[in-house]
């Protein structure tokens, strides 16, 4: 492992010692399929805050929810069944990737057993949208995804953005891992795609049973809110580089 990186640290707010638990990733990225899975799961589960992941390279911004403020980056754990999960609120920007990817390896991996991302992919067809196929990095969890009924993804392809880094990083540093790639609206936040990784790929696979009906009961209103919040993000985003100081014209709340 290579030495720590600087720029990036884990503040830890809670303790937590459960038995070979799964980090399941739910970070921003295609359809928000990630994102929406993972916090469905730590929801339903009730998993607890365990910490942060703070860096010079995420953002300049702070979220908050139900009038809290929080940080971008978060983990949460829980241990029956013994589940972590690794969220964040926007998008993080490509030069935040390798620091992130060290912060997980670093101060994180001795507290998990395996680590399973989820990718989304874009859907060439709607029936296509919910198929899943595995990606393994040894072959402990491969055995383990054929046992759970996923298909191993065949011939060649590439893992871009944070999970790709991520993956790597796993890969590299011996850490078993792996990648759940589901295919989601290729335009728009996927509640239906998150609602099928769920049931046919992370119960199997993790062993713990989540009620995803809410997914589908409350598909636009989910949709609508992540829209939302990424509109937000951007115009933010884009002000701070014209120089603004502050955030004009409507919020989130218009």
């Amino acid at each position: 492992m290579s030495q720590r990186d600087v720029s990036v640290t884990f503040e830890r707010v809670t303790e937590f010692d459960a038995a070979k638990p799964t980090l399941i990733e739910g970070l921003p990225g295609h359809g928000l399929v990630a994102a929406i899975a993972a916090d469905v799961i730590t929801r339903q589960l009730d998993l607890e805050h365990h910490g942060n992941v703070i860096s010079a390279d995420f953002p300049p911004i702070t979220s908050f929810k139900d009038g809290r403020v929080r940080d971008l980056v978060r983990v949460y754990a829980g241990e029956d069944p013994a589940v972590m999960t690794l969220q964040s609120d926007v998008a993080l920007p490509g030069q935040s990737f390798r620091a992130l990817s060290r912060c997980i390896l670093d101060d994180l991996s001795q507290e998990f057993e395996r680590a399973v991302f989820l990718a989304g992919a874009p859907a060439e067809t709607e029936a296509q949208i919910g198929d899943v196929v595995g990606v393994a990095t040894t072959d402990d969890v491969e055995a383990q995804l054929e046992d759970a009924g996923i298909e191993l993804a065949e011939g060649l392809g590439l893992l871009g953005g944070i999970t790709g880094a991520l993956v790597s990083e796993c890969n590299h540093a011996g850490v078993p891992a792996a990648v759940l790639v589901v295919k989601a609206n290729p335009y728009l936040p996927d509640p239906a795609a998150a609602r099928a990784v769920i049931e046919d790929a992370l119960e199997p696979l993790v062993d713990f049973d989540i009620d995803t009906t809410e997914l589908e009961a409350q598909a636009d209103q989910i949709r609508s809110q992540l829209e939302q919040i990424a509109q937000h993000y951007q115009q933010i985003a884009a002000e701070q580089q014209a120089g603004l100081e502050e955030p004009r014209g409507p919020t989130m709340y218009q």
